[in-house]
C-alpha cells in the first residue's frame, strides 16, 4: 500500500460515515463478568430501575420559558493502530516526519496519528413560550487537517447523534439500540448491582448491564444513579465487539449530566469515540478514530430574551469573523487540549506543503465527488455517468463539466453532451443557478437539454437538467426497453425557504416529446381530428417541500445533506397553459409524495414511502401518470420491480411502499448462518388509481393503456442486505414475487434485483 492509498483511505472514511475506540480508557469496569442471574423481580437493581421509571426525567431546557447556554465542541480525527514496521516504509521518506506527533497508545509498538481537529464555541438562546424559538450563535471556530473546510467540520458533527438517556430507543447510525434505562431494558439485558460510587458529589448506585445476546444490535456500560432523587447522573455505552454495523468496528459514549430538580436534568459533558475501517472488523485494525467532546455551561433561565435574539441571521463555521488568535481560546476553551488535539494544529502546517499530500487529497475528492477540479475554477465529470445504454441510442457516452470554486459558491453553471452510437445523435444539457440570499436561500436558474429520457421511471418528476435517469442509460436491463421518449425542454425555476428545511419552488417550463423509437412506441395523440406525433407542453410547477429535522452541510447552491431520519413531504401543482409557444393543452395536475422512516425500537428500521395524484383533464398518454417500473437489475427507489415501462397509466393513483429492515434480528438466530453477518430486509407494493375513457380514447394506438383500477397492484418479497467480507459490507439482493395481473402481456411473476448501499 503506497502513501497515497494510505492518505485517501483516511479521507474517505472520515468524509462518508462515523466511527468508535481503540483506546480502553475508563472502559474496564464495564467488562462482563460470569456471575449467577437473577430473575427480574429478585434483582436488586430492578427496584433501583423501577423508581427511576417512576421519576422519568426530561430535559430541563424544555421547562423554562427561556434559556440560554454555552456549548464547547471539539472534534478529533485519529489514524490508529499504527505498527512501527508500518511507520518505516520506503513510501513515508519524505513525510516521515508526521510520525513524531504520533501518540502511544496502550502497546509501545501502536501509534495513534490525529491527522484533524476542530475546535467551536457556541451560544445557544432557546424560547419554550408562547412559541418555540431556538438560536445556536457560532462564537469562535478554528481548525486543522487533512481539510479544514466547515464542509469536514459539518460533516463530522452530524456524524453524532444526539441521544436522550430516558428514551427507550436509542439512535446509533439511524439504527435503534434498546436502552439501559428503558422501561423494557429487562427483556434485552442483564443487570448487577455494584458497589457504591461518588460522581461529582453524587452519591450513587452503580448497575452493570450487559446484552442477553451478543450477536444482536446491543451495548454493554454502567449507569450510576444518584441514591437522592434516582436521576442518572453518568452513564457509560460501549457497543459489543460483534457489532453489526457497516465500516463501524465499534463505538464508546460517556455522558455525564447535572440534576437541578427531581424533575429534570441538564447535559453537562458528553464524550464520544467511533472506531472506523474499512476492511477488517478487528479492533487493532488499522482505522480511522473520531474522538467527540462537547461541554455545556453556564446555563441562565428566565431572561425575559426578546424576540429579537432569535431574529438575527445564522452565521456559518467558514465566515472568516470566527477565526480567533490563540490568546482567545486559551481564554475560552472549557478544558486544555491533549497533547495530540495541540499535535494537529503543528503537524499539518508542515505537511500542507508535501506534493505527495496534495496529490492523495485530489484522489479523494475524485472519487467522492464524482468529480475532476482543474484550474480550481472547473469540475469535469460525473465520472459515473459517462458510459450507459439504452434500444434507442445503444452505447452512449456522456462528458460533462461545472463550475467550482468551492463547496460555498453562490453560483453555478453546469453542462453536459452525450453521443449515441447506435442512433448516431448528439445531446446535451445546459443549467445555471444562482442564489441571492443564503439566509432564505432565494435561487434563480435556467436550463436547456435535448435528449432522450425514460418518462415512465417515476411519479413525480424531478424538474431538473442536469439529472441522470439510469432507466434511460443504464448498462443492465430486464428485457427491451422501447419506451422511450425525445425530450426538447427549456425552464426556468425560483425557489426559497421561507422556513428552516421548507422550500417553496416554482418551475416554468417548455417542452416538446416525441417517441424516440416511433416504430415500437407511439405517443401519438389526436387533437380537434388531427393526428400529432410530438407534443408540446407549456406548464408552471409550483412545489413545496418540507425537510422537517434534516440536517445539511454547506450553505451555497448546493448543499449536501446528512443521513438522518427526517421525513419528506412534497406537495406538487402543475398547470399546463394552452396557447403558450403553441402549447398543445390546458391541464391541471395536483401530486403528493410523503416518506418516512421509523425506527422500530430494536426490531429494525421501517421506511415509508405513499405517493398520490390526481389529473383534472382527459391528456394524451405523454402526460399521463405513469406507475413506475423497473426493468433494469438493479435497485431503484420509489418503482415497482416487476412492472414494465408504460404498462400501468392512471388519471388519477395512490401507491403505497413499506420496506423494513430487520437488521439481522432473524438471521442471528440461525447458526454458522449467523456467524456471516447477514441483515433481512421484507417490502410490499402495491399501486390502484383509474384512467377515464376520454384519455384512452385521445391515444392513436391505445397500447391497451390501463390502470390496476378493478384490484390493486401488489408484489412482495424479501432481500438479504449486508453482504460483503471483513467491513464492506455494501451489496443487497431483493428476491421479488408478482401478487397478481399476472394475465397481462409479458408479465414478470419473479425478478431478482441488486444493488450497492452506502449506508451502516
Amino acid at each position: 500500500m503506497n502513501y497515497c492509498r494510505v492518505l485517501f483511505l483516511t479521507l474517505l472514511l472520515t468524509s462518508v460515515f462515523v466511527f468508535s475506540q481503540v483506546r480502553e480508557t475508563d472502559i474496564d469496569e464495564v467488562q462482563i463478568i460470569a456471575s449467577k442471574k437473577l430473575k427480574k423481580k429478585d434483582n436488586p437493581a430492578y427496584a433501583i430501575l423501577q423508581e427511576v421509571w417512576k421519576r422519568k426525567k426530561s430535559n430541563g431546557l424544555s421547562q423554562f420559558q427561556d434559556y440560554q447556554y454555552e456549548e464547547y465542541e471539539k472534534i478529533e480525527l485519529d489514524l490508529a493502530n499504527l505498527d512501527s514496521t508500518f511507520t518505516q516504509k520506503k513510501i513515508f521518506n519524505k513525510v516521515g516526519f508526521i510520525f513524531k506527533y504520533a501518540d502511544t497508545l496502550d502497546q509501545p509498538n501502536q501509534l495513534s496519528l490525529p491527522v484533524y481537529f476542530n475546535e467551536t464555541l457556541y451560544k445557544n438562546f432557546g424560547k419554550n413560550r408562547p412559541s418555540k424559538k431556538e438560536k445556536r450563535e457560532i462564537l469562535a471556530n478554528k481548525s486543522s487537517g487533512l481539510t479544514s473546510s466547515d464542509a469536514m467540520a459539518n460533516t463530522a458533527k452530524n456524524l453524532y447523534k444526539e441521544i436522550d438517556i430516558y428514551d427507550n430507543v436509542l439512535n446509533f447510525f439511524n439504527i435503534g439500540f434498546t436502552s439501559p434505562i428503558a422501561t423494557d431494558g429487562f427483556s434485552a439485558y442483564d443487570y448487577q448491582l455494584l458497589a457504591d460510587e461518588t460522581i461529582n458529589g453524587n452519591e450513587c448506585y452503580r448497575i452493570k448491564y450487559a446484552p442477553k445476546r451478543r450477536d444482536v444490535l446491543s451495548i454493554y456500560g454502567v449507569l450510576y444513579i444518584s441514591k437522592e432523587n434516582y436521576a442518572v447522573v453518568r452513564a457509560t455505552l460501549k457497543s459489543t465487539k460483534s457489532i453489526n454495523v457497516n465500516f463501524v468496528n465499534g463505538f464508546y459514549y460517556d455522558l455525564e449530566f447535572d440534576n437541578p430538580s427531581d424533575s429534570i436534568f441538564l447535559p453537562k459533558k458528553n464524550y464520544q469515540e467511533i472506531q472506523m475501517s474499512v476492511f477488517r472488523k478487528k479492533e487493532k485494525s488499522k482505522s480511522i478514530v473520531a474522538k467527540k467532546t462537547v461541554i455545556f455551561s453556564d446555563y441562565l433561565f428566565d431572561q425575559n430574551l426578546s424576540d429579537a435574539v432569535f431574529e438575527t441571521k445564522e452565521k456559518y463555521l467558514s465566515d472568516s469573523e470566527f477565526l480567533k488568535d490563540e490568546d482567545y481560546w486559551q481564554e475560552n476553551r472549557k478544558e486544555e487540549l491533549s497533547k495530540s488535539e495541540a499535535n494537529v494544529y503543528t503537524m499539518m502546517e508542515e505537511l500542507e506543503d508535501v506534493p505527495q499530500f496534495k496529490k492523495a487529497v485530489k484522489v479523494y475528492e475524485v472519487v467522492s465527488s464524482g468529480y475532476y477540479n482543474a484550474f480550481k475554477a472547473i469540475d469535469f465529470g460525473d465520472i459515473f455517468s459517462v458510459i450507459g445504454f439504452n434500444e434507442v441510442e445503444g452505447f452512449r457516452l456522456r462528458v460533462g463539466a461545472r463550475t467550482y470554486f468551492s463547496a460555498n459558491d453562490m453560483w453555478r453553471a453546469a453542462f453536459y453532451t452525450a453521443y449515441g452510437f447506435k442512433d448516431d445523435q448528439l445531446k446535451y444539457g445546459f443549467e445555471f443557478r444562482k442564489m441571492f440570499n443564503r439566509d432564505n436561500r432565494f435561487t434563480l436558474g435556467v436550463g436547456t437539454r435535448r435528449d432522450i429520457l425514460q418518462l415512465g421511471a417515476q411519479l413525480i418528476a424531478d424538474e431538473g437538467i442536469m439529472t441522470r435517469s439510469f432507466a434511460s442509460s443504464g448498462v443492465l436491463s430486464s428485457g427491451d426497453n422501447f419506451y422511450l421518449s425525445s425530450v426538447n425542454q427549456v425552464s426556468g425555476f425560483a425557489s426559497i425557504d421561507p422556513f428552516k428545511n421548507v422550500t417553496l419552488r416554482l418551475d416554468a417550463t417548455h417542452q416538446t416529446t416525441k417517441s424516440a423509437l416511433p416504430d415500437k412506441f407511439s405517443l401519438d395523440f389526436y387533437k380537434n381530428g388531427r393526428i400529432f406525433s410530438e407534443l408540446t407542453d407549456s406548464k408552471l410547477v409550483m412545489s413545496v417541500t418540507a425537510r422537517p429535522g434534516a440536517v445539511f452541510s454547506q450553505y451555497g447552491v448546493d448543499r449536501y445533506e446528512h443521513s438522518t431520519l427526517a421525513p419528506t413531504i412534497t406537495l406538487k401543482y402543475t398547470q399546463g397553459l394552452e396557447g403558450v409557444l403553441k402549447s398543445d393543452f390546458n391541464y391541471s395536475k395536483l401530486q403528493l409524495y410523503y416518506y418516512q422512516p421509523i425506527l422500530l425500537k430494536s426490531f429494525g428500521r421501517l421506511m415509508l414511502n405513499i405517493e398520490a395524484g390526481k389529473n383534472f383533464n382527459k391528456l394524451p398518454l405523454a402526460l399521463l401518470n405513469i406507475i413506475p417500473g423497473n426493468q433494469s437489475y438493479n435497485l431503484m427507489p420509489n418503482t415497482f420491480a416487476l412492472l414494465n415501462y408504460y404498462e400501468f397509466v392512471a388519471d388519477q393513483y395512490v401507491t403505497f411502499q413499506a420496506e423494513h429492515h430487520f437488521n439481522g434480528k432473524i438471521l442471528s438466530y440461525i447458526p454458522l448462518i449467523k456467524k456471516l453477518k447477514l441483515r433481512e430486509v421484507a417490502f410490499y407494493r402495491t399501486a390502484m388509481g383509474s384512467l377515464m375513457e376520454r384519455s384512452v380514447a385521445m391515444n392513436v394506438r391505445n397500447q391497451n393503456l390501463s390502470a390496476p383500477e378493478k384490484k390493486p397492484y401488489y408484489e412482495y418479497g424479501f432481500g438479504i442486505e449486508n453482504i460483503g467480507f471483513g467491513n464492506i459490507r455494501i451489496l443487497r439482493v431483493d428476491f421479488n414475487w408478482r401478487g397478481n395481473y399476472l394475465e397481462n402481456p409479458e408479465a414478470k411473476k419473479f425478478g431478482i434485483k441488486f444493488g450497492f448501499q452506502y449506508y451502516f
